[in-house]
């Protein structure tokens, strides 16, 4: 049976995507609705501001990688745009969040959306190959005006949201354009920066705009006739200066900045009040910000999403965290509570899996990507490109003072009862506790391997001669008792936690179930469509899970013993590859994938 349209119970939203040296546009919402957005991957993320962990939604519209996303002044309606130049207008009344109109007003990557005050109105910014803006009504797609005068990209574009209206917009050409309307037309060029501009924004009442560059310059201007009133500080930051947002009476502006800082500033004496010093590490450089009626919101490097505290500027109120890549490997503690998962970026990050509340690992991790992670009683083990594996406290949650250095690049780890097992190139290492117990060539390359509870029995697929090795680890070495053939790459192995089945997946699409001590097949099934990531077991081995390249995991029961049986969770990350299943009880489960997203569901 397919399933299609399930929603997940809850979702853990991943973290916007950051690049150093280019600006995060967040999306604010009308006042009183207590939402912000942004944009990772294909999809457009909508959190709530007081509960940020637990009521967010993942709207998967774009075919290409979403850029921006912002509210209509009116809060019926939002407009996302995408790398591809596509804008899509849609509801935000109805739970499917349907699709009101879709527009192509530029050829390219659409850096920068905003509505006109009466909510009719769309002016985009961005990397057009013909223009780099366009102004349309967002009913018909109608032109309202030409975007000209810059040479190269724009950045940001900005209404005033009050008659007469004006538009302004700020690019890469160091320059700012200003235009009146409707229908907008050019009046004038600003050219007061001397490198990129980066942000520009009208204050709410539209009595100025504010811009902010590269070249660590805020300047201020009238908002109806673009002159030139002053500037914020002399500069206003020790580097580039990358978003700016006012507050809801517009007497207050906050900037954010490279210099790792986050500033407020009293619009009408251009002085500065507050000072919010978020680190000193590089990824603690400020790309983002956002103030939404009492929040203020910043994004770092890292793509942590700080809230700020005016009463104690040296402190957020709270950060946060999780991860903006793809996401590799996902298990969780033995008692079920903490999920840790690891990233592409080398990062392993962990949270409360009732609550979702989360935090990353301390310390100096990986250095490259997080192949693989597994959990026995207290310690996490972690294998990762560069060629290491991590024996990492869970209760103290930070890594330890020396990592150990593998022969060969490890694939996959697998532990339990104090023993594990790292699948490397050519070798298959054995620990003890965290000491070496032994290294044993093989002659294929190990791709992946699941052990049993007792640590005694262990399965090891390789990647060339598409075959299941079945070891006895007593006695100090690897001792093969069995091989089941494959019709491809086995992708993933585990035991089921009784004892009694082997699954198995692999990139032939196929799942298959053994059972032991003979290892006969009892189910070999391609109802997948795609390659096969990885497998998981029920805490009651009755079930299990299986996920996809194909966006889809499906629910196995070992007691049907037909494929027929089984339920497929169809989209269940839209447009993406599903990289993990784990079960946190025998009717939960957790998935995650190339989103950066962890959904959690109930089947």
């Amino acid at each position: 049976m397919s399933v299609k349209g399930h929603v997940a119970d809850k979702i853990f939203a991943s973290l916007p995507r950051t690049q150093r040296g280019v600006p995060i546009v967040l999306g604010g919402c009308p006042a009183g609705r207590h939402k912000f957005l942004y944009t990772n991957g294909n999809n457009v993320i909508m959190r709530d501001l007081a509960n940020p962990y637990m009521d967010a939604e993942i709207i998967s519209k774009h075919s290409t990688a979403a850029t921006v996303a912002q509210w209509s002044p009116s809060g019926f309606y939002i407009a996302s745009a995408d790398s591809a130049g596509k804008v899509i207008i849609w509801d935000t009344v109805n739970k499917e969040h349907i699709n009101k109109s879709e527009f192509q007003p530029i050829s390219g990557k659409i850096k920068d959306i905003a509505w006109d005050g009466e909510s009719k109105r769309i002016a985009v910014g961005g990397e057009g190959r013909s223009k780099f803006g366009h102004v349309f009504l967002a009913d018909s797609g109608s032109s309202v005006g030409d975007i000209m005068g810059h040479s190269k990209p724009i950045n940001n574009v900005s209404f005033r949201n009050q008659r007469p209206f004006r538009l302004v917009t700020c690019s890469e050409d160091y320059s700012m354009v200003f235009f009146e309307g409707p229908p907008f037309k050019f009046k004038k060029t600003i050219s007061d920066h001397t490198a990129f501009v980066n942000a520009v924004r009208y204050a709410p009442q539209g009595e100025v705009f504010i811009s902010g560059g590269s070249d660590k310059q805020a300047f201020v201007y009238e908002g109806k006739t673009g002159d030139k009133m002053g500037q914020l500080g002399e500069p206003a930051h020790n580097g580039g200066i990358y978003g700016l947002s006012f507050n809801s009476d517009g007497k207050k502006v906050m900037t954010c900045s490279g210099d790792k800082t986050c500033k407020i500033w009293d619009v009408e004496t251009m002085a500065c009040v507050s000072t919010f010093k978020m680190g000193s590490q590089t990824n603690d450089m400020q790309v983002g910000c956002l103030w939404q009626d009492e929040y203020l919101l910043s994004v770092s490097l890292s793509g942590y999403i700080n809230y700020l505290d005016v009463n104690n500027p040296d402190k957020p109120l709270r950060v946060l965290k999780g991860t903006n890549k793809t996401v590799t490997s996902m298990c969780l503690s033995e008692d079920r509570s903490t999920v840790f998962t690891g990233s592409s970026d080398g990062h392993i990050n962990y949270m409360r899996a009732d609550t979702f509340e989360d935090g990353e690992i301390e310390g100096k991790g990986h250095s490259n990507q997080v192949s693989d992670i597994r959990v026995s009683r207290d310690t996490l083990v972690s294998v990762g490109m560069d060629d290491c594996i991590m024996f990492i406290d869970t209760q103290t949650k930070q890594y330890p003072s020396e990592s150990t250095k593998l022969d060969s690049q490890p694939q996959a780890v697998a532990s339990k009862a104090n023993i594990t097992v790292a699948a490397c190139l050519g070798q298959v290492a054995v620990f003890d506790g965290s000491q070496k117990s032994f290294v044993q060539n093989v002659p294929y390359e190990p791709k992946s391997l699941g052990l049993n509870s007792t640590g005694t029995i262990l399965a090891v697929a390789g990647t060339k001669d598409k075959t299941i090795h079945i070891y006895d680890l007593g006695g100090g070495s690897l001792s093969e008792t069995n091989k089941i053939q494959s019709t491809g790459e086995v992708t993933d192995l585990e035991f089921s936690p009784d004892g009694k089945f082997l699954a198995a997946c692999g990139s032939d699409r196929y799942v298959r179930l053994y059972e032991l001590p003979e290892y006969k097949m009892l189910l070999e099934s391609t109802r997948h469509s795609a390659r096969v990531n990885c497998v998981s077991w029920s805490p009651d081995s009755v079930r299990f899970a299986s996920c996809s390249l194909d966006n889809s995991f499906i629910i196995w029961d070992t007691t049907k013993g037909s494929y027929d049986n089984s339920k497929q969770y169809v989209g269940a990350h839209p447009m993406c590859n599903v990289t993990r299943v784990v079960w946190q009880n025998p009717t939960t489960i957790l998935t995650t994938g190339s989103d950066s997203c962890i959904k959690q569901w109930t089947v």
